[in-house]
């Protein structure tokens, strides 16, 4: 007769000694930070620098946002432009996040550049127009949270910026195609040769084809102030038709 390897009468200290299932067990910690950075090893760090209230808000979301630029700015936030870009890809719901600057606001939306040929944002933008942004801007204790709509600007309107930027960031931007897989450094800086031999002693360069503007329309704008015991403020703006309402959100 056969007999079952399986011993139907191990002991709690035998069954202690066995191996644990790696996807049931708990994670061993690499990094465990309750105190945020305090100096006080018994207490998180605070935030306590402002208040936000309903009375403090412009009616539009977007004058609020250049309202709290200027602030941020003039208190001295390094790069106040440096924003978290999100984007999703349909059908996977794959979302990925990349930072990168914020380079115009206008009167329609939030405006930031890329590639948007090869890159993981412009395959994400292409089955998934929707967006967010996130500003944090840690000298005020504040954040921005923007969510809407994508749409490129023409060529004409992404060439007025790309003609501020350096001459090595104009060709840089025709040599790179951003995210592919590269053979190594020299495969790109192979291109950036080939490519500033084409353009050599033209100053104007043209724009690429598959590089510029894409401007992210809100609807949904959140503006959030770290208050103490993490009882922030948090007021959030959303589209209804052509109007905007103001809601309070629990932190």
């Amino acid at each position: 007769m056969l007999h079952s390897a399986k011993n139907h009468n191990v002991s709690p200290d035998q069954l202690s000694s066995q191996p644990q299932n790696p996807s049931t067990s708990a994670p061993s910690k690499l990094i465990f930070a309750p105190t945020g950075g305090s100096s006080d090893p018994t207490k998180a760090v605070q935030y306590e620098q402002g208040t936000l209230d309903l009375a403090d808000l412009s009616p539009s979301p977007l004058t609020q946002f250049s309202n709290w630029f200027s602030a941020a700015t003039e208190a001295g936030v390094y790069q106040p432009e440096t924003v978290t870009l999100a984007t999703a890809a349909l059908p996977s719901g794959r979302v990925s996040a990349r930072v990168v600057f914020m380079k115009e606001l206008d009167s329609r939306g939030f405006v930031v550049y890329s590639n948007w040929d090869t890159s993981r944002k412009a395959a994400d933008i292409n089955s998934n127009p929707q967006a967010a942004l996130t500003f944090w801007w840690r000298e005020m204790e504040r954040q921005v949270r923007v969510e809407g709509r994508t749409e490129r600007l023409s060529d004409e309107e992404s060439q007025v910026y790309y003609d501020t930027r350096a001459r090595g960031s104009r060709i840089g931007a025709w040599a790179s195609p951003q995210s592919k897989v590269l053979g190594g450094r020299e495969e790109l800086e192979d291109k950036v040769k080939e490519v500033e031999k084409r353009f050599e002693g033209q100053e104007k360069i043209p724009v690429p084809g598959f590089w510029g503007g894409i401007r992210v329309v809100p609807d949904v704008v959140e503006f959030w102030q770290g208050r103490e015991s993490r009882l922030h403020d948090r007021l959030r703006y959303v589209k209804e038709g052509e109007e905007w309402k103001v809601e309070r959100l629990s932190p």
